[in-house]
């Protein structure tokens, strides 16, 4: 089980999010949508207010977006109403209206995995973006079979049906995972994860030596769909996850979180109009005994940027730490906070359209829970609240806001990504 979270990004009445409620716990349970009142001033403040069942199970509820953001800006149509969840082991796509009831969100339409298939070839769907056509892009992480090589884009209408697939024959990349598009710089990248059929059974270092994890970044021309450069990141860009860039469109820098090498690393356009990389960001190791590897991790697996491109935030899954760096310097990121060990190791953050709230959650896939974290799956997830010093840099939990997912009514459950109704600091691309 493993979950996801919306919040609000105002002092509202709530928001949502997903909760993986079965797979992964021996529950023959359906995951679940959640919604979390956020509002200090309500009597349900911090509390789960709405559940929403999916109706299949085995789904892995995982990432999320919205099928209208800040990309579609002079569209006096466009409405950010429906969240798009793919689901990363079965391959379902489900489209929930926020709109008709937003305390209680309601299921619009599911794309069925065989819809797909036959259509473009792909599953494992994981990032969701809109776009400014209307569409929908889902990165896909392989095919039926778990294969990497099967991996690519998958475009949706904006009634949410298969069109095909987005990048042109021959032009999809090694891996998937996450991508961000620069509008101005006619520019996407992408990161890469690994091939389904590893990352399932849980994680393999010897996995990584066989080549079947990542360590590039595939850069598209946009919108055509044409890869024109591929980034060897090394061995201290091993596992490449969450990519952005940064929020200002006119900027050609982004990072990338590299997973397994525990590195930030920046990206930039040159000169000549390539790409080029450096980390910017290292975080040591720590020596252990009877672990999987002689040192462990950081492992940072996700991160973001607040709205005015100042702060960077990042979780560190296996160390157990959250890192605010400001970054007004993007080739030398200072740490200017550094929150303490959370249970279970904090993953995936979301940040206030202020940047004064971010929340953390702390599952990150069902098998892996398993695998580092066993203690969740026993007693499910939590949700916190960290009060950012926007000012000067520092983060503090807020003790008045703990959401508990041991005590959920169908038995423990995973909170995994969280999205505001009203926008947040990674699911807007600005043009």
């Amino acid at each position: 089980m493993a979950a996801t979270v919306e919040a609000e990004h105002v002092a509202a009445e709530g928001g949502g999010g997903c909760c993986k409620g079965g797979r992964g716990t021996g529950r023959k349970k359906p995951d679940y949508l959640a919604t979390v009142d956020v509002d200090p001033s309500s009597p349900n403040y911090s509390k789960i207010i709405h559940r929403l069942p999916v109706p299949y199970l085995d789904d892995e509820l995982h990432h999320s977006g919205w099928n209208s953001c800040s990309s579609c800006h002079g569209d006096a149509s466009a409405d950010r109403r429906f969240l798009v969840l793919p689901s990363l082991v079965s391959g379902r796509i489900y489209v929930i209206d926020t709109k008709g009831n937003p305390k209680a969100p309601s299921l619009h339409k599911v794309v069925e995995p065989e819809d797909i298939i036959q259509k473009t070839g792909l599953a494992y769907p994981h990032t969701s973006h809109c776009l400014a056509s209307g569409d929908i892009m889902v990165s896909c992480l392989g095919d039926k079979d778990g294969n990497a090589e099967g991996n690519g884009f998958l475009l949706l209408d904006s009634n949410f049906n298969v069109k095909g697939r987005w990048e042109k024959p021959g032009h999809s990349p090694l891996f998937g995972y996450d991508f961000w598009y620069q509008p101005r710089h006619k520019t996407m990248i992408s990161s890469s994860w690994g091939a389904p059929a590893a990352f399932t059974q849980g994680f393999n270092p010897q996995h990584v030596s066989d080549g079947l994890y990542g360590r590039h970044l595939y850069v598209y021309s946009w919108p055509d769909g044409e890869l024109k450069q591929t980034m060897d990141l090394g061995n201290t860009g091993l596992i490449p996850l969450e990519i952005r860039f940064l929020h200002n469109p006119a900027r050609d820098i982004g990072y990338v979180g590299c997973a397994l090498s525990s590195t930030m690393v920046r990206f930039f356009k040159t000169p000549d109009g390539s790409w080029n990389h450096e980390v910017a960001v290292t975080v040591q190791p720590l020596k252990v005994k009877n672990w999987i590897l002689p040192e462990m991790p950081g492992l940072i697996t996700d991160f973001l940027i607040s709205l005015d491109d100042r702060y960077l935030y990042f979780a560190n899954w296996l160390h157990g730490d959250l890192r605010q760096y400001n970054i007004e310097n993007p080739q030398k990121p200072v740490l200017t906070g550094q929150g303490n060990r959370l249970r279970g190791g904090p993953q995936m953050i979301q940040l206030s359209l202020d940047g004064k709230r971010l929340y953390v959650t702390n599952s990150l896939f069902s098998p892996w829970d398993h695998q580092f974290y066993p203690e969740l799956i026993e007693k499910g997830s939590h949700m916190l609240q960290i009060d950012v010093d926007t000012e000067n840099g520092g983060l503090k939990i807020n003790p008045n806001f703990f959401v508990d997912f041991a005590f959920e009514p169908e038995g423990p459950s995973l909170a995994h990504e969280m999205r505001y109704p009203g926008g947040d600091c990674t699911s807007d691309i600005w043009i």
